[in-house]
């Protein structure tokens, strides 16, 4: 079992900033890779970001390159996502995901990869 419990979440003008953090437990945080989705009302959950369990690669959904960072901290057992030049297209909830399985074959998008998810944390960009 792991527990992922997300925070930073909040309301921020266009073209502001915020840095969502997920804290995990419950298995060795490096043996996972993780992935942050989103979900805004009457929408699917939706890729956006994922990261290997070195960190070594990373993954964008387009929408969001160049704009969100993913990065993790092994040994703080922490998994963040910096969003920059927010947009209210960004508005929704966002999820931390967990697998203790490697990527393979660009699998890193499906929501279905991950076993474990985090309870969401709002995220509300304001024009």
């Amino acid at each position: 079992q792991v527990q992922l419990v997300e925070s930073g979440g909040g309301l921020v003008q266009a073209g502001g900033s915020l840095r969502l953090s997920c804290a995990a437990s419950g298995r060795t945080f490096s043996s996972c890779s993780m992935g942050w989705f989103r979900q805004a009302p009457g929408k699917e959950r939706e890729f956006v970001a994922a990261i290997s369990r070195t960190g070594y690669s990373t993954y964008y959904e387009d929408s969001v390159k160049g704009r969100f960072t993913i990065s993790r901290d092994n040994a703080k057992n922490t998994v963040s996502l910096q969003m920059n030049s927010l947009e209210p297209e960004d508005t929704a909830v966002y999820y931390c995901a967990a697998t203790p399985l490697a990527y393979y074959n660009g699998d890193y998008y499906r929501p279905n990869k991950y076993d474990y998810w985090g309870q969401g944390t709002q995220v509300t960009v304001s024009s």
